[in-house]
């Protein structure tokens, strides 16, 4: 059994970015599933809330350490396990790789996150045409940025020709905007990148739908 050890659920955009991450450093991890619908959402659950009162996946258990934020569990996989980088250590392209995951982590996933949408719809009422027209509006916002941003910075990669934390916030979020619908054929670049990333093992593996939690 591997003393690294997953709490995620197989649709969360921030889970995929750290099983991403695992996958690229090639190691080896349990996965345990916290159900963000069923049973009233098991991260508002007792167990779950000892290890994160945030109540929100991931978490990453390494021992008797644990740690959330997705971002801050790809640091620390860095910093403990070096030998593949996934945020450069120095130089521009560090600076430009963080800050292009937080142009997608902070500016755009959260007003879309999962406890939003449940807001919008059970205390607002919102109507899920109206839901929907709000996740794509604020989609649309930041994907128009990120791929101005992507036309200058990407080669192979978000950054250049090296896999990098922007990568690894990008094919989430795309595959999330794409089940609710956008168009991403009107972001070239970024359409380019999700396709191509998808092709590598690590990216692949981590799809949503080859999860052993996954309903199909």
């Amino acid at each position: 059994m591997s003393d690294l050890v997953l709490y995620g659920y197989w649709r969360s955009s921030a889970a995929y970015r750290v099983r991403i991450a695992l996958n690229l450093k090639g190691l080896k991890y349990e996965s345990r599933s916290i159900h963000l619908v069923k049973n009233g959402g098991e991260q508002h659950h007792q167990h779950f809330q000892e290890l994160n009162p945030n109540q929100l996946v991931p978490v990453l258990v390494h021992g008797d350490f644990t740690v959330n934020q997705s971002l801050v569990i790809i640091d620390y996989l860095d910093e403990t396990y070096p030998e593949r980088l996934l945020t450069p250590s120095k130089g521009a392209k560090r600076f430009l790789s963080r800050a292009m995951a937080q142009d997608i982590v902070v500016d755009i996933h959260p007003v879309n996150n999962l406890r939003v949408l449940q807001y919008l719809s059970d205390k607002l009422a919102i109507k899920d045409t109206e839901k929907s027209a709000w996740y794509k509006h604020w989609i649309e916002v930041g994907f128009e940025a990120l791929e101005k941003r992507l036309v200058v910075s990407s080669r192979e990669f978000c950054i250049g020709n090296e896999v990098s934390i922007a990568d690894v916030c990008l094919v989430p979020q795309v595959y999330n905007a794409l089940r609710f619908g956008v168009d991403i054929s009107q972001f070239p670049s970024i359409e380019r990148l999700y396709n191509s990333l998808n092709q590598l093992p690590a990216f692949a593996e981590a799809a949503p739908e080859l999860q052993h939690d996954a309903e199909l």
